[in-house]
């Protein structure tokens, strides 16, 4: 839920809070008008291509759809004071446990009013009760069926309640390294645990850091301004939680110790297990405060093997370095005894994005927004895929439209031309795939640079998506199938399906897979890139950005990839713009 600041909001701030009062007059089961001048008034600012404090400052945000007198007056005491009374009242109008139930997957606000109007369920306690009690299925509308999916996602967001995307901690943690990098009593420090594996999920934030003075890096850390609590504060160990709730431990160590402490704490324990195990093979062993001499745990620093970089352990134990995101047991050991590492794909090695959204479907930027923003960042292209017809809530754009965002795209294009800049946006959708095909016919996907062919709308049965998603990688014109599984982190699982048979599919087509690089899915699974790779099937890593700060995707999407060990030569979207334009050539020979 949005707490206003109390200080000026930004564009993206303003819409959070009009959404969610939208949302909050749907619980109260105010007039549908009302809520959706809220929600609509949201999409709007999202869209907006000029800063909204202009807009308040010269009086003009009459001139936007829809903002009435009213709309107006909140969105400029938001932009001018990060404050309204308003909102304040309506959420304490509602009971506190209210919102919070909109979280469990299949309840929607109107669900939830009835829950509360005629159960009096306020909070995810009381309606699991119901659910146990056999209440929630005899409500209207409701049933055995709806109760038991209740129960299901109530399971599912208590599994996953102290786990966090990987996004959430790179956004908590990364300000926190920088600020103890330049802080004068630390001398080496890092991140470790999960996040430096670069898991898609992970529990807590780990920094190691090595110093001469515990005590001031201790004092500084537990001080700095993302910090919500102090849980722990020792000479050489910190625990905090974080604002959004995560927990980060600190650790200090003396110099000496810090690259075998890294290794350590950076894990996974099933590494750690082996690392342990090839050391006592050697005569030596293995902790986190170095790596000794002789046959008996032991700290004696007279007997530790001098290492200074954590590339001189592996050395030590007769591998090649393995990178953090390997560091799983999957296999890295066998390839490192025999130096058969592949030399991991970097996220300066893309050269854009082949699945992205403007705001002629769900996206919140122009077309001219996107291109300026990509070339800005030196990518060779990006493309523009919005939603086909049937995504009607996502604003998919039907074949009309469809021509009409071609013509826009060239023109953009023409201008990019006219200065001598090589950049090129792609034309492109991403189209549904339904239960009888493709939402587009062929004559239609045939004029397209870039077709992405997703399933939105799965069955329960992983036969038929299955079948339906083999289908779409044999139509000639489908370069890629996009987040096959269909999960959403800490949110729902992947859909039921034959992942293999759809992998041996695309390899028998030269159908693309992508990995969403959107934080939310990682889609495809690290897990299953290897099984992909040996296939021969290639990768391509999308952003499937809605707005602008998506672009930094790619940075994740690359973090993924080498998590699947995938190389610059297993990713399509590594290539210049003339060799992807004869690669999206082939696929259609």
């Amino acid at each position: 839920m949005f707490v206003c600041s109390g200080m000026g909001m930004d564009k993206d701030e303003v819409a959070a809070v009009l959404s969610e009062i939208g949302t909050l007059l749907e619980l109260k089961g105010e007039n549908p008008f009302k809520t959706r001048a809220y929600h609509n008034g949201a999409r709007i600012l999202e869209g907006l291509t000029e800063p909204l404090e202009k807009l308040v400052a010269k009086n003009r945000l009459g001139e936007l759809k829809g903002f009435g007198e009213a709309l107006q007056d909140k969105v400029t005491r938001l932009v001018t004071t990060g404050t309204l009374p308003y909102f304040d009242e309506l959420k304490a109008s509602l009971p506190p446990g209210l919102p919070a139930l909109l979280e469990i997957q299949g309840l929607g606000p109107k669900k939830v009013k009835r829950l509360y109007d005629e159960l009096g369920i306020d909070s995810m306690e009381k309606l699991e009760a119901a659910c146990h009690a056999q209440t929630i299925a005899g409500l209207e509308g409701f049933g055995e069926k709806s109760q038991a999916k209740i129960l299901e996602a109530i399971a599912f967001k208590r599994q996953f309640a102290s786990r966090h995307r990987l996004i959430d901690a790179l956004v908590c943690a990364d300000p926190i390294l920088e600020s103890l990098r330049g802080h004068p009593d630390v001398t080496r420090c890092s991140t470790a645990g999960s996040l430096r594996r670069w898991k898609e999920v992970i529990g807590d934030i780990d920094f190691l850091v090595s110093s001469k003075n515990p005590a001031s890096v201790i004092a500084f850390f537990v001080e700095q301004p993302g910090v919500k609590s102090v849980l722990a504060q020792g000479e050489t160990k910190a625990s905090v939680i974080l604002e959004g709730g995560i927990q980060a431990d600190l650790r200090v160590v003396a110099d000496v110790e810090f690259p075998f402490a890294l290794a350590y704490f950076t894990g996974s324990k099933e590494h750690n297990i082996v690392m342990r195990q090839r050391a006592i093979a050697r005569g030596l062993r293995l902790n986190e405060y170095g790596l000794f001499r002789g046959s008996e745990e032991t700290r004696d620093p007279a007997l530790r093997v001098t290492c200074q970089e954590e590339r001189e352990i592996f050395e030590q134990l007769g591998m090649a370095y393995v990178p953090p995101e390997l560091r799983e047991d999957h296999g890295e050991f066998a390839a490192a005894e025999s130096n058969a590492l592949p030399r991991l794909i970097e996220w300066t090695d893309l050269r854009g994005s082949l699945h992205n959204h403007s705001n002629w479907s769900d996206g919140r930027d122009s077309l001219e927004a996107i291109a300026a923003e990509a070339h800005e960042l030196g990518l060779d292209y990006w493309a523009i895929t919005d939603h086909s017809r049937a995504s009607f809530q996502a604003n998919g754009l039907d074949v009309r439209r469809l021509e009409d965002q071609l013509q826009a795209v060239a023109a953009v294009n023409q201008s990019y031309a006219a200065e001598g800049s090589e950049f090129r946006l792609l034309t492109g959708s991403e189209v549904d795939i339904l239960k009888d095909g493709l939402d587009f016919d062929d004559s239609i996907l045939a004029r397209l640079d870039v077709v992405v062919a997703s399933l939105h709308v799965p069955s329960s049965d992983a036969l038929e998506n299955t079948r339906r998603l083999i289908q779409a990688a044999e139509n000639r014109y489908v370069h890629m199938l996009g987040h096959l599984t269909g999960r959403l982190l800490l949110e729902r699982n992947a859909y039921k399906l034959d992942v293999p048979a759809v992998l041996k599919a695309c390899a028998a087509t030269g159908t693309w897979i992508e990995l969403n690089a959107s934080p939310y899915r990682f889609d495809l699974d690290w897990r299953l890139w290897r099984q992909a790779k040996e296939l021969g099937v290639k990768c391509v890593i999308n952003c499937d950005a809605h707005r602008l700060d998506h672009f930094n995707f790619l940075r994740l999407g690359a973090g993924i990839a080498r998590k699947g060990w995938l190389t610059q030569a297993d990713v399509i979207n590594t290539k210049n713009l003339k060799d992807l334009q004869q690669a999206l050539r082939q696929k259609r020979a």
